[in-house]
């Protein structure tokens, strides 16, 4: 366990207001390095920046106006803006009137809403528009940041006398689905700052970016780490943080520390891999030196908390960054702080076998405990206090380090008895074109019979055309997995999916997971099983599909052909022409009736369709670029038969009116393309997407 003493402001902090002369809170922490450092930055985020004596300052007001609206000690100050620079004055505004503070979430009005009726504060601060969204009809007091900032920016700039603080210093908010408010200490939020620097030795000046939601711990909490060792915190001026947007600030604001999710360091960190199928790994530079982005060379140090990271992955974010550099795994409930054990590569003593199905937490921070009972992780908070049953399984290690090993209420219960589904998913990540994986129980029918259904998607960074081409159907699976599960375990079906979706704190979300209609299927003798299949119905064969395409162009096109001959005399006319050659034409024209009437039908089913299958979502697609790419579909299909005909019946030398043909068809035909072509190469990856395939070993859905 690599420790060293913390490499920020190392003074005892001076005599404050009240006469304290010992760090009672992280708030005297805070003012110590206001007090040392006025000048230097404290927040960066573009034209909203400000220094520790800016947002001192900016603090005190705000506390005077929570005093004098009648704040008692102890109260909740509930926090809900979008604007993270306001959202850390407030915060620490609250502690410094008295009071504690809770992050809401405003980017989610219904759990805002939801977090409120748990919190029931006495106040909250936010604004206008996050106002209308959070109210939910109880008359909660309300100060509007915006409309009283005129008399709020009045008040003094000097610190309040503080009464002494109340049990509470935070209301913190789990990440699950329904978040669940959890009440932290000011002891246990110090305690947890203190632990935090003696293993992440923080640098006086380091520059960090934390990319979860402000009402998620890492932010809640995880401020003190920045704003209490004298660093200065990178935050969005203005909307949440984006992939790139996180990627341009590290590179525009030389950020030293990041601190994400699995999914965001992943993001961030693990570069393509090259083409589809290769499994290429990066290539390395001159004499095998690691070829590093330019973007991260900044970058000291990545700590990853929210889920599990397994020991691939977390070698994987090693090698993007410089040497040096370090990556943490960091596990900790709420409960404290966020703060529990911690683990990077150089804690092991030698290299493992099938990393991949490894994923490592290391050991305790310092002031922390962790021991189980029944293989459930008990952990003892920073600072003491009764050991907290987690909820996690995990075992420690002869090497002494504690190892997940997946989360209790995960556990499916099978016929033969418990499984685990953690230890299996690393077994399945052990193929190589596997780079996550969730095994859920799934319903087969309404008889109450259930199966194993592994769904998987590629590793991170892959490229691949379509999105997961490259992963493995059920038969390829089981393959995979002979000998190394019970053949009563195995998976006995298999969703692709391009990502794996995650909740709101980044952990992977079974509950999200696609949960299509099952049908029971009599199988073609012993082992034998159903499919995933729309209620009612059975997937398409390519018979069946010839077989009423055919019928389709000949009837559509021969109504075409008579209605042309009733409505438009001489389109059609073939007397004149030679056979076979009026055969020929004669069949495209039940082509062209064909390809309008088919035209005619995506005009208003067709919209529905695209959106269903998720080409409008994500980055890059928008309802309106769907909505134009549906009408060149249409276009593309009902041109030619007016095209062909108006072309036919047009005189040669008419120069007009084939000028006229030529921008009212060919030029639009051509864009029509173009931005279909567009529109397909641009499709996003959608973490709900999955195919249907055709059964292997009379088993599995791909």
């Amino acid at each position: 366990m690599t420790q060293g003493s913390p490499q920020g402001s190392t003074q005892e902090p001076g005599p404050d207001r009240s006469g304290r002369t010992t760090a009672d809170t992280v708030l005297d922490l805070f003012e110590q390095q206001v007090r040392d450092t006025p000048r230097d930055h404290a927040l960066i985020a573009g034209a909203d920046s400000l220094t520790y004596g800016q947002l001192d300052a900016r603090a005190n007001r705000l506390a005077y106006h929570l005093i004098a609206d009648g704040l008692p000690p102890g109260a909740v100050v509930a926090v809900g803006t979008a604007r993270r620079t306001e959202i850390v004055i407030a915060l620490l505004a609250a502690l410094k009137a008295g009071g504690a503070y809770a992050v809401i979430d405003v980017e989610s009005p219904f759990a805002g809403q939801r977090q409120l009726a748990a919190l029931n504060p006495y106040v909250l601060l936010t604004d206008a528009a996050h106002h209308a969204r959070l109210d939910d009809g109880s008359a909660l007091h309300v100060i509007r940041l915006g409309a009283e900032a005129a008399e709020t920016s009045a008040r003094s700039t000097e610190a309040p006398t503080r009464p002494e603080p109340g049990a509470t210093a935070a209301v913190l908010f789990t990440g699950a689905s329904f978040p669940r408010a959890v009440p932290v200490g000011h002891a246990r939020l110090l305690a947890a700052h203190q632990a935090w620097t003696k293993v992440v030795r923080p640098v006086a000046g380091d520059r960090h970016l934390i990319t979860q939601s402000p009402a998620l711990t890492p932010f809640a909490a995880g401020w003190t780490g920045v704003l209490c060792s004298g660093g200065a915190l990178v935050v969005p001026e203005r909307t949440p943080w984006t992939p790139e947007g996180v990627r341009r600030a590290i590179e525009a604001e030389q950020v030293g520390v990041v601190h994400t999710d699995p999914a965001g360091a992943a993001r961030l960190l693990v570069r393509d891999t090259g083409a589809a199928g290769t499994g290429a790994a990066p290539q390395g530079g001159a004499r095998g030196r690691r070829d590093v982005d330019p973007a991260l060379r900044w970058l000291r140090l990545v700590t990853v908390t929210g889920d599990r990271l397994f020991l691939d992955e977390q070698d994987a974010l090693q090698s993007s960054l410089r040497a040096g550099a370090r990556v943490l795994n960091v596990y900790g409930p709420t409960e404290a702080a966020g703060i529990g054990t911690w683990f990077e590569l150089s804690q092991l003593a030698r290299p493992l076998d099938h990393p991949e199905r490894l994923s490592l937490i290391g050991t305790p921070f310092p002031g922390c405990a962790a021991d189980a009972r029944d293989g459930q992780l008990r952990l003892t908070p920073p600072g003491g206090g009764d050991a907290l049953p987690t909820g996690d399984l995990a075992r420690l290690r002869p090497d002494g380090l504690w190892e997940f090993r997946g989360r209790r209420r995960d556990r499916i219960t099978l016929a033969d008895g418990a499984l685990d589904p953690h230890e299996l998913e690393g077994v399945i990540r052990g193929h190589p074109d596997i780079g996550a994986a969730l095994v859920a129980e799934i319903p087969l029918d309404e008889s109450g019979a259930t199966r194993l259904v592994a769904h998987v998607a590629p590793p991170a960074g892959t490229r691949s055309w379509p999105h997961a081409a490259d992963l493995p159907d059920g038969g390829q699976l089981r393959e995979h997995l002979a000998g190394e599960v019970d053949p009563a375990r195995l998976p006995q079906a298999v969703i692709r999916l391009r990502a794996l979706p995650r909740n709101r704190g980044g952990q992977e979300n079974r509950e999200a997971l696609p949960q299509p209609v099952l049908t029971a299927k009599q199988g073609r003798g012993a082992g034998g099983s159903g499919k995933y299949t729309p209620a009612g119905s059975g997937a398409p064969t390519p018979f069946g599909v010839v077989g009423c395409a055919i019928p389709f162009l000949i009837g559509t096109g021969l109504i075409f052909f008579i209605l042309s001959k009733i409505f438009w005399p001489g389109s059609t006319d073939l007397s004149g022409v030679p056979s076979p050659w009026d055969f020929l034409f004669f069949v495209l024209y039940l082509f062209e009736g064909a390809s309008f009437a088919a035209g005619l039908v995506f005009l208003f089913a067709g919209h529905a369709l695209m959106r269903r299958h998720g080409p409008g979502r994500g980055p890059g697609k928008s309802p309106g670029l769907t909505r134009a790419a549906h009408l060149a579909v249409v276009y593309l299909l009902i041109a030619w038969w007016p095209q062909d005909n108006f072309y036919r019946l047009a005189a040669k030398h008419d120069w007009p009116l084939q000028a006229a043909l030529v921008y009212a068809f060919n030029i639009p035909l051509m864009l029509a393309a173009v931005l279909l072509a567009f529109y397909v190469t641009r499709t996003p990856p959608s973490p709900f997407d999955f195919e249907e395939a055709g059964e292997s070993d009379g088993a599995s859905v791909r």
